[in-house]
Order: structure tokens, then C-alpha cells, then sequence
């Protein structure tokens, strides 16, 4: 069986948790593309990948599927194809949307588990964090991880606790300002840019992957934590 490994790690009552988990990923780029890909080498059985994006050449250096043959087509298509190569029973819905605060309802109409915010644009971040609360749903969000080169620096914490980051201090801001009191679940990085007043971001392949990761790793052990109190509380 693909999933014995998993199976054997984590219980089979926890493998099956997660096979029922439905998780949205907006942004299937070099953050959200290694969530996707955990997510699917994880048994999730339904994610709603969102991006409205095609695969460019500058995405070769950090994005899983961006190859000299994907250059071109719809990052959602490839996605789609590549995770039932891996994971035949998955469905998948993909929507080749920018998300704004016009369309970000279309996020819970799937009724997922949790969203995994991987997108570029602050505004929606915060949209989505407000969404997420009203909603009852569970959020992992990333920060920033281009103009970095340290992976070890990354870490699954409450947005209050982040520093150096400048995405970070925008939503602290935002946090304040609406008193939002329950903490906020984010992949972020301490480590201080390297590039200063620069118009276009650096970026590598191990840093956005790192935090992709991490985000899957947040799910995982939710679910898992989540049974285990269960079982304590019977």
C-alpha cells in the first residue's frame, strides 16, 4: 500500500482523520507548491488549489513543477495532473482565480478543514485572517521567504511572536487595530533580509519550500493533536 509508512507513524484512526481532511491552498507557487505536494504524499483526499497564474520561466529556480516543458500552461492544470500521478484517489478543484475581497467567499463554499494562505498580496492576507475567524476555519499563513537564504530561521508560530519580518508587521498592525484576540497561525522567518532597496525580490528553492512544508507539518500535527485530546477526553 502507498501509505503504510504514514499509517504506521502516525495510527490508523489519525491516517484516516487526515485522509478526510479538505484543505484549500491559495497560491500554488514556490511556498504553496510544496504544500501541495506534502499534502498529497500525506493521503489528504480533497484540496481546492487556487491560482490564476501560468508557469514562467523565473519560476524554474523555487517552484516544484516549473520545468522547460510546463513553461506556459496553468500552474492549477499541472498541479492537477502531477498530484493524481502521486495520489490517484485525490480530488482535486481547482479554481484559476485571483483571490480578492470581492471573490473570498468562494474559499468556504468547500467547507475545508484548513486553508493554507501561500498568496503575494497583503490585502487578501488579511481578508483572508478576517474570513477565516468568521468562519471558523483553521489557518496557516506564510510570510515573506524571498530575500532569504537561512531555511533554519523559518517557524510555525502565532503572528505576535514574529520579528524582522516586513509582511508580519503589517498584519500585527492589522491584528491590533481590529483587536483581534485569538492567535494567528503563521510560517515565518527571523532572519533579516539581505538585499536592501531592491525592486525585484531574490529568491532560491530551499527557503519557499521550507515554509511549504511547514505549513503541511502544521496540518499534520493539528490532526493528530486533535485525536489525541479526543482519546484523553473519553
Amino acid at each position: 500500500m502507498y501509505w503504510d509508512r504514514l499509517e504506521l507513524l502516525v495510527g490508523q484512526k489519525t491516517f484516516l482523520n487526515i485522509k478526510n481532511t479538505t484543505v484549500v491552498i491559495i497560491g500554488a507557487g514556490g511556498v504553496g507548491g510544496y504544500a501541495i505536494e506534502s499534502l498529497a504524499r500525506s493521503f489528504v483526499q480533497k484540496m481546492i488549489i487556487i491560482d490564476s497564474d501560468i508557469i514562467d520561466i523565473t519560476n524554474i529556480n523555487r517552484q516544484l513543477i516549473a520545468t522547460a516543458k510546463t513553461i506556459g500552461k496553468n500552474k492549477v492544470d499541472v498541479w492537477e495532473e502531477r498530484i493524481h500521478e502521486i495520489n490517484p484517489e485525490c480530488q482535486i478543484i481547482k479554481l484559476k482565480e485571483f483571490i480578492t475581497k470581492e471573490n473570498i467567499n468562494i474559499l468556504f463554499q468547500y467547507n475545508p478543514d484548513y486553508i493554507i494562505d501561500a498568496c503575494d498580496t497583503i490585502e487578501t492576507k488579511k481578508e483572508i485572517i478576517r474570513k477565516c475567524i468568521k468562519h471558523h476555519v483553521k489557518l496557516i499563513s506564510s510570510m515573506g521567504t524571498g530575500n532569504k537564504l537561512d531555511p533554519t530561521k523559518l517557524k510555525i508560530m502565532d503572528i505576535q511572536k514574529t520579528a524582522y519580518d516586513p509582511i508580519a508587521k503589517i498584519i500585527r498592525k492589522m491584528i491590533k487595530e481590529e483587536k483581534i484576540n485569538q492567535k494567528i497561525m503563521v510560517v515565518c522567518s527571523d532572519e533579516k533580509g539581505r538585499q536592501q532597496n531592491i525592486q525585484k525580490i531574490p529568491s532560491n528553492s530551499f527557503v519557499p519550500a521550507t515554509a511549504g512544508l511547514l505549513c503541511t507539518s502544521y496540518i499534520i500535527n493539528d490532526i493528530i493533536n486533535i485525536g489525541e485530546e479526543n482519546e484523553k477526553n473519553k
